[in-house]
């Protein structure tokens, strides 16, 4: 793929429209979200939408839009201290790019958009979560800037009761 020059102070993510997220957003949510994971989770993004609205915690999430038509979404919270660890963080949980708009820099355009936005709320680290096997995912990220985190994720099965 070639990248196209771009003038003086013209960026590549100039053509990515990047606002915030709203109710209104679920349904192509929803259709983008299941290009990739291959299932319909209206629920689970409904829920987040509206915890975007109503919960007194800062969120962070924004939509893009290439020449109007929907092209990408981003899902993030804000932590002030989690895990005895009292400094303010940024979780990313959800990113999603339409696939008819691959490689038209939508989720470099909502990075760099909620990069702004942290900085702005004096926010300093970002992480988020990647299943090992997403390489693509993983490469992005790691583009983006992202490193391994200095502390392990762990996990364990919780049994249920016979």
């Amino acid at each position: 793929m070639e990248k196209a020059e771009a003038g003086p102070g013209v960026l590549e993510t100039d053509q990515v429209d990047v606002r915030t997220l709203t109710m209104q957003d679920l349904d192509w949510v929803v259709r983008i979200d299941a290009q990739h994971s291959g299932r319909t989770r209206k629920e689970y993004y409904r829920v987040k939408l509206n915890e975007v609205q109503s919960d007194t915690g800062v969120r962070v999430s924004l939509a893009a839009t290439v020449k109007g038509e929907h092209a990408g979404f981003l899902m993030a919270r804000l932590y002030y201290g989690e895990f005895g660890v009292p400094e303010p963080v940024a979780i990313l949980d959800s990113l999603g790019v339409a696939k008819a708009f691959a490689g038209q820099h939508v989720s470099k355009a909502l990075m760099r958009q909620l990069e702004m936005n942290l900085s702005a709320l004096g926010i300093e680290r970002l992480q988020t979560q990647v299943e090992w096997d997403q390489v693509d995912l993983i490469r992005f990220f790691q583009r983006a800037g992202f490193k391994p985190a200095p502390r392990l994720c762990l996990e364990k099965p919780v049994r249920r009761p016979h």
